[in-house]
């Protein structure tokens, strides 16, 4: 009887079957025109609401360099806007930096602590009676509005999120707050060490303790690269007799291994590239922007790839550049290999091609770079406190 109803259902769209207009055209959209699609019938809600739709979409989704804007508002209240770099091919350049999300910080400080698969951790730090921070996370998918706050996670610092393929599960990797582990009942002992611990989101059971002593030293304060199931860190020398080294944390076994490194300034960061592992190191003397690659990730084998010189002088003069007090992070096009650098100066935003010529320019008051990536995904997860019937104004978010 089933099989007879399917066959008596009107088509999705009438001049194609709908295996194609499934799988080849709904499956390419982008989220936002996708969530239009639910409005048109029951039919088209069904379908661009099943599990397995989602993650097939959420697979093509690219990884965007991911920006934000925060901003205090006259009534003592402010937000956070979630801005996606889009630089894919046909996107017009006056809509390759939007808003996807703003979010509500009434006043207090809010920063992006990671991103993960389209989720993003959120880290709020208000100020106490004593003056010291006291910092607040929450969980946030801002394509769908999903939004969940972590009180169990007070008097932690988040080393890295990822996901936990055997599971199905999404993992932080946390160090104790140093400022805030006297105010936990079930902080550990003085002596017990700095550890590292690791929290499934949507469990009730406390953050585990794993161990680490060592490698939490090393990590903190760091932000990670998740590659090939592994999370990375850049440790720089601390003299002339230590070689640089990457630090990887295996998300499956929980083990740590150290990883050669190109030999490269103390200054450098991780990034990926075309499924490949990364390496920009910046040279403030000379304003020269190295790029390594891992050509044999398994051999640890790296490759030089660019060295960028970059306009000081015409971008100190146009802009107000200051080489001394910049940041910088490196993209790649999901379409091809191509390589942009971004880098935030003072107001002004400067995008620059591997010749070290200047591509695009913007103004903004208070944007700032992440070294994170934002994939967007409409998956439901259910450690947030509602999957249907979701309302905005429950939720710390409004439209940008």
């Amino acid at each position: 009887m089933a099989e007879a109803k399917r066959a008596r259902a009107a088509p999705l769209h009438p001049a194609l079957p709908d295996e194609i207009f499934i799988w080849e055209v709904l499956l390419r959209l982008p989220p936002k025109p996708l969530l239009r699609c639910r409005a048109v019938s029951r039919a088209w809600r069904r379908t661009t609401s099943a599990r397995d739709f989602l993650l097939a979409h959420h697979t093509r989704q690219p990884s965007l360099p991911l920006l934000y804007e925060s901003e205090d508002t006259d009534d003592g209240g402010g937000y956070l806007d979630v801005m996606p770099l889009d630089r894919r091919a046909g996107v017009a350049a006056a809509d390759q930096l939007h808003a996807l999300a703003r979010f509500d910080t009434g006043g207090d400080f809010t920063h992006i602590e990671a991103s993960c698969d389209g989720l993003l951790m959120l880290c709020t730090k208000e100020t106490d009676w004593c003056l010291s921070d006291v910092a607040y996370y929450s969980v946030c998918n801002p394509a769908t509005r999903q939004y969940a706050p972590l009180p169990q996670l007070r008097g932690f610092c988040i080393a890295g999120m990822y996901p936990h393929p055997p599971t199905g599960e999404y993992r932080l990797l946390m160090c104790l707050d140093a400022l805030l582990e006297h105010e936990r009942q079930d902080a550990p002992e003085p002596d017990a060490g700095h550890h590292l611990y690791i929290y499934t989101l949507g469990s009730r059971e406390p953050p585990r303790d794993i161990g680490w002593e060592e490698e939490e030293a090393a990590i903190h304060t760091r932000e990670p690269v998740l590659f090939r199931g592994g999370l990375h860190w850049f440790i720089e020398k601390e003299d002339c007799s230590e070689s640089c080294m990457i630090m990887v944390f295996d998300t499956i076994a929980e083990l740590f291994r150290r990883m050669r490194a190109p030999a490269v300034p103390s200054v450098a960061q991780l990034f990926e590239m075309d499924e490949m592992l990364g390496m920009v190191s910046f040279i403030d003397e000379t304003a020269t922007i190295d790029i390594w690659t891992a050509q044999d990730y398994d051999s640890e084998v790296w490759a030089f790839k660019y060295r960028v010189q970059l306009p000081a002088a015409d971008l100190t003069s146009r802009f107000g550049f200051n080489k001394y007090n910049s940041n910088l992070v490196v993209s790649s096009r999901d379409d091809d290999d191509d390589l942009l650098i971004l880098v935030k100066s003072g107001k002004w935003l400067l995008q620059i091609d591997t010749g070290g010529k200047l591509v695009a320019s913007s103004h903004h008051e208070s944007l700032g770079i992440t070294q994170f990536l934002l994939k967007q995904t409409l998956v439901q997860h259910t450690f947030f406190p509602t999957i249907e019937g979701y309302v905005v104004n429950d939720w710390p978010f409004f439209s940008p």
